[in-house]
């Protein structure tokens, strides 16, 4: 990589069109119609017709897809007060709301995407008659206090006072995206782990069910999904069709996700695992237990960046842990580098961190050669790939990596 000048692919998407039914809607399949790709894992290309330049020069891939997004957004207004009903759903945009939150004694908030300043949505506040009756229709919250909308992708939580009573409702949209795969389709097709990191909000669970998705259906992969609170197969016994053919193995709470991901390999032999939010030492640990034994991992973990990652003593572990080592004097010269210094453990659970820094920026990182760059105090290269205003996927390679700033 020393040496080597920045390389930019661009290839096109088309615009977004939103859906909104309450029926089990017919999947829509991701096929790219593709004239040479690019591969960041092997930096070759694999052509069909005219080969690409993977080095210095640019090259394009035309490709036809449709960009479809199905909220079932009726569903969730169903709960809400009339008058909030009738504001979001004759609002201008309707498309990028997020969240609805409904706190006793406060003005009823909205937000939405890309945008972090909350909006009011009337000048009354919300009354304890209005939480009962999105409680009834609503019906039972599980233990961790989340409930779903059968059927949808919907996520409503309860903020409980001392007594049990419920004193706010948070309602988040969930929404089934088809058509984002592109940005690492590429990637998908070489069965390496990849490890999605962001910001609550980014898009990192849509982009989960998009893959279990491909991963089932396009690709014919025995794929097993451990879903804690349903976050990516949605309420009720039958998945959401966001997720394809994949399997999905209900995880009834949080604490028992680790217990789950063990006995999806056990029982079900999957040959790629997906898994939303990983968290705890236990979980990081079955994850390198699971890759292992030869099965993809596709996952979440809390952080924002790899570095936040190699910083977590809980999770470090998913890019091959962090071990202290003191050098003799001879090696220090000669690495011109402290006696004292951090290296890479082992090696890295996930071939691939994807840092989503925007629903539409992302960050790649091959893990092991940017986890063994960071400890050295030096910036790794990068894949930065984002959409234009034209919905073209642009991939920049050998970027260096200098975080917030790239």
């Amino acid at each position: 990589m020393k040496g080597a000048t920045n390389s930019v692919i661009a290839y096109s998407s088309p615009m977004f069109r939103v859906r909104d039914t309450n029926q089990r809607s017919k999947r829509v399949y991701f096929r790219a119609k593709i004239k040479g790709r690019c591969c960041l894992r092997v930096h070759r290309c694999i052509s069909t017709n005219t080969g690409c330049s993977c080095g210095t020069n640019s090259d394009s891939v035309s490709q036809t897809a449709e960009v479809v997004v199905e909220d079932h957004m009726h569903a969730l207004l169903e709960i809400l007060p009339c008058d909030l009903r009738d504001t979001l759903l004759n609002g201008p945009k309707r498309a990028q709301l997020l969240e609805v939150i409904l706190d006793l004694g406060r003005l009823p908030e909205a937000y939405y995407l890309d945008e972090s300043d909350r909006k009011y949505l009337r000048s009354t506040e919300v009354s304890v008659k209005e939480l009962q009756d999105a409680e009834n229709a609503l019906g039972e919250f599980g233990r961790d206090n989340r409930a779903g909308i059968k059927g949808t992708l919907h996520r409503v939580s309860a903020i409980r006072s001392s007594k049990g009573a419920i004193i706010g409702l948070t309602f988040r949209v969930g929404r089934a995206v088809s058509g984002h795969i592109d940005m690492v389709l590429d990637l998908l097709q070489y069965g390496d782990s990849m490890l999605f990191l962001g910001r609550p909000g980014v898009g990192k669970t849509t982009v989960m069910r998009e893959i279990a998705c491909v991963l089932s259906d396009e690709l014919r992969k025995r794929v097993v999904i451990v879903d804690t609170s349903n976050e990516l197969g949605g309420d009720g016994d039958i998945p959401h069709a966001a997720i394809g053919n994949a399997r999905r193995m209900q995880v009834p709470e949080a604490s028992s996700q680790c217990r789950m991901m063990y006995e999806a390999v056990e029982n079900h032999m999957p040959e790629v695992v997906i898994v939303d939010e990983i968290s705890t030492k236990a979980e990081a640990l079955a994850c390198r237990s699971i890759a292992k034994n030869g099965i993809m991992l596709v996952a979440t973990a809390h952080g924002e960046q790899l570095a936040d990652i190699i910083k977590n003593s809980h999770l470090s572990d998913l890019i091959g842990g962090v071990k202290g080592v003191t050098l003799r004097d001879e090696e220090a010269r000669a690495r011109r580098c402290r006696k004292s210094i951090f290296e890479r453990k082992a090696t890295s659970t996930f071939s691939f961190v994807i840092e989503m820094r925007q629903r539409h920026h992302w960050v790649i990182h091959r893990t092991e050669r940017s986890v063994d760059q960071i400890l050295l105090g030096k910036n790794p290269l990068v894949e930065v790939r984002k959409r234009n205003n034209q919905f073209k996927v642009v991939i920049e390679r050998w970027r260096t990596y200098d975080g917030d700033k790239l």
